[in-house]
């Protein structure tokens, strides 16, 4: 049997719901994430948000669309890529948010708690299940074709096996499942997540 090289293996795991998996991405990525975000973070929104709060919000809306199969990842570089890409949507979703609300991010002082809690490395245990209820509400919102496409993909099938297992396009399935996610982030008011 071939060796799985490590990123797979790691993907593969990730995927699974693997929890120490899931720490190592975090602790493989976050550095880069978080440098991604503070160049992108204008100034001003800088004064309401940081880049560990847009490396949480990436960092959810992968491990949830991990967990559903929707992303084709072949390298570290491949992560790299759609990690920065989720960064840059993130950003712009929230300077959107922030402008059109209005706000005033001069008013704006943050809270020691929350502060507090942006600097802890390991999420909260709330964090944890609320992040396990989301997916289960996602997933629970998904057709039945697109959850049996979501769960082959946690399984780690390629997205050409699955194609020949059920006797259709690759693109069309890749396309069906990430229009169903799309839709069920748009429900469940996850519009930034929609876009991510």
């Amino acid at each position: 049997m071939a060796e799985i090289p490590p990123f797979e293996d790691l993907l593969r795991r990730v995927r699974a719901g693997d929890q120490d998996a899931a720490r190592e991405l975090v602790r493989l990525y976050e550095p880069a994430i978080r440098r991604i975000a503070h160049l992108r973070l204008h100034p001003r929104l800088r004064r309401v948000l940081d880049s560990i709060d847009i490396c949480q919000s990436v960092l959810h809306s992968f491990f949830v669309r991990a967990a559903l199969g929707e992303y084709e990842l072949n390298t570290a570089e491949d992560l790299l890529r759609l990690l920065g890409s989720m960064v840059r949507h993130k950003v712009a979703a929230e300077s959107r948010r922030q402008n059109a609300q209005c706000r005033d991010q001069r008013r704006t002082e943050a809270d020691d708690a929350a502060v507090q809690q942006a600097l802890t490395p390991e999420p909260s245990p709330s964090r944890v299940v609320a992040g396990r209820e989301l997916l289960q509400l996602f997933r629970e919102r998904l057709s039945e074709q697109e959850r049996r496409l979501a769960d082959l993909r946690a399984q780690g099938r390629e997205w050409s096996d699955i194609a020949a297992e059920l006797g259709e396009n690759v693109e069309t399935l890749r396309k069906r499942l990430k229009r169903g996610i799309r839709r069920v982030a748009r429900a469940l008011g996850l519009e930034d997540f929609a876009h991510a």
